[in-house]
């Protein structure tokens, strides 16, 4: 079960029905997709959850201001409240927070003389190459120094907002949507990235996503990862290899005058402007979204409680050491432009993502790349 209580008059939701009711849903809309998976595991939980998005048409959300009382509303993390407020109504509540983090090893980076996780993306780079070339000298030829997501693809574009921000580069759009991606800070920071590949990462890396990047850091063979948070209690397992052998941490700046980014995902709750019963809707948004359930999903999906004080729990700090350190990690999230971007973002993210894409291929320079996204960003907004 997903939610083994209820409150007073709501049923208990198994996930399996809510997964087999999203793919009849798509079948209707769309023609028959690959079947729906029925998975125990929290991998198969986690995975299924993400793919539940955008799924039903619900037209205009209503605004929770009016469902939700403002000492409820207050208890989230404040930038999570602006990033769902438009024009004054509150459009969701946010369920669970993603955001993009650094895994290292930490065996290995004491083994190879180091104190701690980098804090640059240069000195990630120096210490991946050492502590690969020194377990390929030891007999593990398939050692990595470095894997993140770098397919063609949406995780792409969280990676690359990451870089870019990191660098000084902007948030590619700015707030009077003109397209700011075309300078010198964004050059640097994908000529940064496009020298991983092949040396510190994979020239595979460019097919990989969240998925591909977890199996070989999981497996032993990688002494660094960017992931989300999902990936922590799967490492962490007794009858993973890392158990026991990998901390979490903010993703480096570029370069020591730059920042910490991480890129804001998450899940955000709202309620359709046809629902007949909006009363009993906010009931649900309430419950699903309260301290008990929050917490409850930290402890067996990994997912990061959008409630700030959660973090300071010390049964949640004991089963995830690592979300002690998580309100100094979410302080540096940053969004994708797509509240700027509105309707228009899906492109502005595919231009991102296919021409960083070759950028990291070899198959653009940095320079073309970022003239493809500038050109495409100026045709698609408004």
């Amino acid at each position: 079960m997903l939610f083994p209580v209820k409150p007073s008059g709501l049923p208990a939701i198994p996930i399996s029905s809510v997964i087999m009711d999203v793919g009849r849903e798509q079948s209707r809309r769309n023609g028959p997709r690959k079947p729906i998976t029925r998975s125990n595991t929290l991998v198969g939980r986690r995975m299924l959850l993400r793919r539940c998005r955008c799924i039903y048409s619900i037209g205009d959300p209503v605004d929770l201001n009016k469902f939700i009382k403002t000492d409820i509303i207050s208890q989230f993390f404040p930038h999570s409240i602006e990033n769902n407020t438009v024009n004054g109504r509150l459009v969701s509540i946010p369920w669970f927070i993603d955001a993009g983090l650094l895994y290292y090893r930490t065996d290995l980076l004491e083994k190879y003389g180091y104190t701690g996780p980098p804090k640059t993306w240069e000195e990630l780079a120096e210490m991946a190459k050492k502590i690969q070339d020194g377990e390929r000298a030891a007999g593990n030829l398939g050692f990595q120094g470095f894997v993140f997501e770098g397919k063609s693809s949406e995780s792409l574009t969280c990676n690359a907002v990451e870089w870019i921000y990191s660098y000084g580069g902007g948030t590619i759009v700015g707030p009077d949507k003109n397209v700011t991606v075309n300078n010198p800070n964004v050059i640097k920071a994908l000529q940064t990235a496009k020298s991983w590949v092949g040396t510190i990462s994979p020239t595979a890396v460019t097919t990989y996503g969240e998925e591909e990047a977890r199996y070989i850091w999981q497996s032993g063979n990688a002494a660094f990862m960017r992931n989300w948070p999902y990936a922590y209690p799967l490492g962490a397992n007794p009858d993973s290899p890392i158990s026991g052998k990998f901390d979490v941490t903010a993703l480096p700046k570029g370069g020591d005058d730059g920042k910490n980014a991480a890129c804001l995902g998450g899940w955000q709750l709202m309620i359709s402007a046809y629902s007949k019963v909006p009363n009993a809707s906010a009931d649900l948004v309430r419950y699903l979204t309260s301290a008990e359930i929050q917490k409850k999903h930290a402890i067996e999906l990994g997912l990061l409680p959008t409630l700030p004080d959660l973090y300071q729990d010390p049964d949640l700090q004991q089963k995830i050491p690592w979300f002690k350190n998580a309100p100094d990690i979410l302080a540096n999230t940053i969004a994708r432009p797509s509240t700027v971007a509105g309707g228009s973002y899906n492109q502005l993210s595919q231009a991102l993502f296919e021409n960083i894409n070759k950028v990291l291929n070899s198959q653009e320079s940095a320079e073309d790349g970022i003239l493809q996204i500038e050109r495409i960003g100026k045709r698609v907004l408004p």
